[in-house]
């Protein structure tokens, strides 16, 4: 009785053994086979930009007299899709350009080390090959530390900066990426199938069903590239970098924040901080999320639009 219990036992074991391999296989396999296949389905958008023997992918709208350059939070997987939103309530305004930087969007993925020194280099050499020398630089989130060191290096070039619930030095870097894990998660195939099942976590902004598609693949594709890890490994001293870095005195500055901010205790006072020596600078709250272009954009252009003329 004992031995056929036994047998019973060894034999339930095997098969759910066989079958948690033959789904890992399964997971695996459909999303080799869907990488390729979505590769084709990506549509390009935007214009290619030699900067550094690489294409780096740029969106461009409007044709206003001055010029609105927008650079993403950490990870956004598409800029130039994120941006929408904004990007419409500016155009009729500005001729507004979304860079994706190496790894993000179109872009192609870099060698390069993700230091700011690096990140700051590529993007202005990509304004330079665009003919652009004359911009106001609006940054979402991380691009507010890659931002500082910009507008010292390159004063004459900037004519303002807008932070969009922008990271500041004093806040941090915060706990470390699992970036091997997350990494991982998506070569096993088990990102897509999470995606799957819950698609509502690709962070999108409300757009048609073929850009949200076409934003789903990005990312699909985009998430934990090389760029995006090094990146991640880089907070730490990119955050140390920009510990000692203030904005120009005399450059406009204007910070759009959420109101209610949990993750960072005195989210309002660490940009208050900042700007404590601008001869231009105004703080505005926000009820919203951390991706404030999405819901807020005709609030965030409005009162842009009536600081700078105020200041002129």
């Amino acid at each position: 009785m004992m031995k056929r219990t036994r047998f019973f036992l060894l034999k339930a074991i095997g098969v759910i053994v066989i079958a948690i391999a033959l789904f890992l296989a399964i997971v695996f396999t459909v999303n080799v086979i869907c990488n390729k296949i979505e590769k084709g389905k990506i549509e390009p958008y935007g214009q290619l930009v030699p900067v550094d023997g690489k294409n780096m992918n740029v969106t461009i709208q409007g044709n206003g007299e001055e010029t609105v350059v927008l650079l993403p939070g950490y990870g956004t997987a598409a800029p130039g899709i994120d941006f929408k939103p904004l990007v419409d309530q500016l155009s009729p305004f500005y001729k507004v350009v979304v860079i994706e930087p190496f790894g993000y969007g179109l872009s192609d993925v870099t060698e390069k080390e993700r230091s700011t020194e690096n990140i700051v280099s590529e993007l202005h050499e990509c304004l330079q090959q665009l003919n652009i020398d004359r911009y106001i630089l609006m940054g979402h989130s991380i691009s507010g530390i890659y931002a500082l060191d910009y507008v010292n290096k390159y004063k004459n070039e900037v004519s303002a900066f807008v932070g969009i619930d922008s990271s500041v030095p004093a806040q941090g870097a915060g706990d470390e990426l699992p970036t091997a894990a997350l990494k991982s998660l998506k070569q096993s195939g088990f990102y897509r199938l999470l995606v799957k099942l819950s698609p509502d976590q690709i962070i999108a902004p409300d757009v048609d069903a073929k850009t949200k598609e076409q934003n789903r693949m990005i990312s699909l594709k985009n998430m934990m590239n090389p760029n995006i890890i090094s990146e991640a490994d880089y907070f730490s001293s990119n955050f140390k970098a920009a510990e000692n870095l203030k904005f120009p005195k005399e450059l406009p500055v204007m910070f759009f924040l959420v109101k209610d901010n949990s993750d960072v205790e005195g989210w309002a006072a660490l940009h208050e901080e900042q700007i404590k020596d601008s001869l231009h600078g105004k703080i505005m709250m926000f009820e919203g999320d951390h991706y404030l272009h999405h819901t807020r954009s005709k609030e965030i252009v409005e009162n842009f639009r009536s600081f700078m003329r105020e200041i002129k």
